[in-house]
Parts: C-alpha cells; structure tokens; sequence
C-alpha cells in the first residue's frame, strides 16, 4: 500500500489519530481512484471535502461553466470566474488545496457512448448531475461494471443521499430506486424549483463521508439505504430500498 510521506502524516493527524482511519486507513484514501459527476452546488462541496481528506485521484466529469446564479451555492467558484470551465476551476482548486491529490478534469458531457471509459477503473462514483437522463447512465454502467455509486440529489429544502452496489444478489441498484419513467432530460431542476445553498452543503458533506467511510472501511454497510433530508423540519430519515426483480438492469 501507498507509504505516506512526512508532510501528508502532518497535513492528515486529524484523521490518522482517530481509530477508526488510523495510517491504515488513510493509505486507502490515497490509494484511492473517485470519479465525480457534476460540479455543482453537491459536487462542490464533495470536490473540497475529498481532496482536503487526501483521496488519490478525482476525475471531475462537468461540461458546464460557472454562472451568477451558481455561486449562491457553489463554494469553490468566486465571481471573477464566470463563464469559465467548472472541470477546469475544480482542478485548480483542488491542486491549490492539496498537491498530493492527483486531479483529472473532464470537459465532457457524461452520456451513454462515454460512459464506461470515464467511470471505468474508479474505485466509486460520486453522482450529483442535474438530470435523470445522466444518473440513468451512470447508474446502469456503474452495475455492470461492478463500481459503488454515491448518488447525491438536493432541491429546495429536500436532500437525499444513497448508496448502491446493485450488482450484488440482494442489494438494488440506481434504477430500481427511480424506475423507467426517467430515462429523458425532461424533469424539474434547481432552475425551477430553487434550492437552498446550505443544503447543497449539508448533502455535499454526507456524500463524501459516505464514500470516506466505504474507502476506509468504517461502520456498516449501509449499500440499498437511501437517506432522506428536511432542511425545514431538520430532521433525517433512513429507508431501506428493496431490490426490483423486474430491473432490467440488475434483475439478471
């Protein structure tokens, strides 16, 4: 496993005193390989908390730019960047917060035709794109290829967090969870319906440590369970999701 040098044991003590991470665990971190879709008001907040945790390597896949609207939310974009590359931004980012991250940009719209050479070979996937269509994708591809899937999701005061490994015999994968109806572009998005910036955070923040605590190997398996957030109410529930039989993605 990947040694730790002597300024990465200084720069991850707060991790590396705590039991559960220890050198062991932090070892995995780096030698860790995690794509994220979109960098938005989530993947912000993902992009920020894996790099500072010392993943390995982030593939950043977003073929969109900043926007005005965007920085109600996205923390890692300031206003003198408008209009620029969101991919490329994130990796400058990244590279400035931590040089021992390796960091690769992807200016490309994910669909069905690139999907497996840009998620191929990534030990997890963190998803939080705008649309179904996408997630469709990555969902189905990330099955058969065999690769977890944090799928994070936020909308005005709404957040919900699952995770999926569905090619396993009992576990359901992404599109038992949503179904056929949504294999199109034509849904709601934050545009539409507004978001609150925090809860972008607040999401953000579940997913990486979800993914953290599959690298890592903390706490139990919470692949099939979907976490649900009320920013008004402040309140989180956990729903076991049950595997479709009839999937045609998984079922086989």
């Amino acid at each position: 496993m990947t040694e730790l040098s002597d300024d990465e044991l200084e720069r991850y003590a707060r991790h590396i005193v705590l039991p559960q991470v220890g050198g062991i665990g932090q070892r995995r971190l780096k030698a860790a390989s995690v794509a994220i879709v979109g960098a938005g008001g989530i993947g912000s907040v993902v992009i920020s908390a894996l790099a500072g945790a010392g993943i390995g390597k982030l593939t950043i896949i977003d073929d969109d730019v900043v926007d005005r609207t965007n920085l109600q939310r996205q923390p890692i974009f300031r206003n003198d960047q408008i209009g620029q590359s969101k991919a490329v931004l994130a990796a400058k980012f990244v590279r400035a917060l931590n040089p021992y991250v390796e960091v690769d940009p992807i200016r490309q719209r994910l669909i069905a035709d690139n999907a497996e050479t840009l998620l191929g070979g990534h030990d997890l996937v963190i998803d939080d794109c705008d649309n179904f269509a996408t997630r469709l994708v990555v969902g189905d591809k990330l099955t058969r290829l065999g690769i977890p899937l944090v799928s994070a999701a936020a909308v005005q005061f709404q957040g919900q967090v699952a995770f999926f490994r569905g090619w396993e015999a009992d576990k359901p994968c992404y599109r038992c969870f949503v179904g056929d109806a949504f294999d199109s572009d034509d849904c709601d998005t934050c545009a539409e319906q507004g978001v609150l910036g925090a809860l972008t955070a607040t999401v953000g923040g579940f997913a990486a440590l979800m993914a953290i605590r599959a690298i890592v190997g903390i706490g139990g398996d919470v692949a099939g369970s979907l976490f649900l957030f009320d920013g008004e109410a402040l309140d989180w529930r956990k729903i076991r999701l049950p595997k479709d039989p009839r999937c045609r993605t998984c079922s086989a």
